[in-house]
């Protein structure tokens, strides 16, 4: 039976729970209709982790490309966040705290790119253009995987029908379709069987370490105190690629609170990412910086020694304070004076293959701000630009010469309800029919050295790299 929440004077949702169902074999069967979106806590956590959200079949489509905005293709006026804050606008919804996951939602992508229409900063010489500026697909059926709870539950709001009885009948008759495909037999999922892709970098060995020393040459001269350096590696992807296979392998080798897998018209995107970037609920703003980074170790107790040692590293702990210093004045820009605090400061967070040092900075958005608002005034994250952030663009463009496109960009949720959750656009590959792009990199200090730091961004790379290789001949 499908169920309304809300009261007579306010928007309603409708929902309906489904026996349990695991979120990947949810996603292959909801992969049959377009635009699958798949926000997957695969590595699960009480708070960070606990639920999956699903959606496929978008009845909108907003890209920000080129200095043009549309939605379904046709142009829109005004800048890039009032044209998209413009066409949620008829379908907003007052918050449901009864339930686990967002009563519709915006869900896709703001690309690294995406900062230079916000802050002077300067253009990158080459550009693959493989991703949007801003992609995000509307949809108004999601389905929210609890996995603490082991429950299901179909959430339909009806858009993009305004009026109550034609919203009421197709939020009823989306339930009943999206019911019934998620209960039919999947089949087996296909085997992956592994790539051996011949990947390319922009950076040799010798280039990145002298890109490293630039860094430290600036930072002797005041520009900045830090900054992100990445490798942009690409391959050339076999005919009849898998991408849904190879993000099931991913999941698996490298589980992540923040995994996500999203279906656009000739882009794919396959994120592992253990970073959030901001989360907006009611007025509670949340970000997540992770600065510090170091292979695990089989050995328990071997693997306990290394995740102490990060913890205690003076080089780690001074980058990570820097940038929780960036994020607590970015927040300061849109929250209420004298809310943002530092909870977490410098936590250890183990990952398959990895250990993180992981902050945590919270404030209380400033009345009237929504989460547009929040985005103009900190996108794109601290811990991937380096302090001064704006100057740290600069010189990032400067040395990697490629623009960044989705890497460090954020991906995630824009609820209806006015809610926000987003990850760090790291350990992602964006692809196309043709090729696959992944990134890597990590920030350099004063106290950095640069075999280390070229060291650490392959490390970051190797478990997707892995994930790609599996079983390939």
């Amino acid at each position: 039976m499908s169920a309304a929440r809300g009261t007579t004077t306010e928007p309603m949702v409708w929902t309906r729970e489904i026996p349990f169902i695991d979120p990947v074999a949810a996603a292959a069967r909801l992969a049959r209709r377009p635009g699958l979106a798949f926000l997957d806590s695969a590595m699960q956590h009480d708070t960070l982790g606990r639920v999956s959200v699903l959606a496929a079949d978008p009845f909108g489509r907003f890209r920000f490309r080129d200095g043009r905005a549309t939605l379904d293709g046709r142009e829109l006026p005004g800048r890039p966040l009032e044209a998209l804050r413009a066409c949620l606008a008829p379908y907003r919804l007052a918050p449901q705290a009864d339930l686990p996951a967002f009563p519709g939602a915006a869900i896709g992508y703001f690309a690294y790119d995406f900062g230079a229409s916000l802050e002077r900063v300067v253009a990158p010489a080459r550009r693959a253009g493989l991703t949007d500026d801003i992609a995000f697909n509307f949809y108004d059926t999601l389905l929210a995987v609890d996995h603490g709870r082991q429950t299901c539950l179909l959430i339909a709001t009806g858009f993009p029908e305004t009026g109550a009885q034609a919203r009421a009948a197709r939020a009823r008759e989306r339930l009943d379709a999206f019911a019934a495909l998620l209960a039919e037999p999947a089949g087996p999922l296909p085997e992956w069987a592994g790539a051996k892709l011949a990947w390319r970098s922009n950076f040799s060995r010798q280039a990145y370490e002298s890109a490293v020393e630039k860094v430290r040459d600036y930072i002797r001269a005041g520009d900045i105190y830090q900054a992100n350096i990445a490798q942009r590696f690409a391959a050339d992807l076999p005919s009849g690629f898998d991408a849904f296979a190879f993000y099931r392998r991913l999941r698996e080798t490298n589980p992540a609170t923040f995994g996500a897998y999203l279906a656009f018209e000739g882009l794919t995107v396959a994120s592992s990412s253990p970073e959030r970037f901001l989360k907006l609920s009611g007025r509670e703003v949340e970000t997540r910086p992770i600065k510090g980074t170091v292979r695990r170790d089989p050995d328990p107790a071997r693997d306990a020694e290394i995740g102490a040692a990060l913890q205690a590293n003076p080089k780690e702990r001074a980058e990570n304070i820097m940038i929780v210093d960036l994020l607590r004045n970015d927040l300061s820009r849109i929250c209420e004076p004298g809310s943002v605090r530092v909870p977490t400061l410098c936590g250890l967070e183990s990952y398959a293959g990895i250990h993180h040092l992981v902050s945590v900075v919270t404030g209380t958005l400033r009345a009237g701000a929504d989460a547009l608002d929040l985005i103009e005034k900190t996108f794109p994250g601290g811990s991937i630009t380096g302090a001064p952030k704006l100057r740290a663009m600069d010189i990032i463009t400067e040395i990697e010469t490629d623009a960044r496109e989705l890497y460090c960009g954020a991906i995630g949720a824009l609820g209806f309800d006015g809610a926000l959750d987003t990850s760090i656009a790291i350990r992602t590959v964006f692809m196309n029919e043709a090729e696959a792009v992944l990134q890597a990199g990590g920030g350099v200090t004063l106290l950095s050295e640069p075999g280390p730091e070229y060291e650490e961004t392959l490390t970051k790379a190797a478990r997707v790299f892995a994930a790609f290789e599996e079983g390939a001949p």
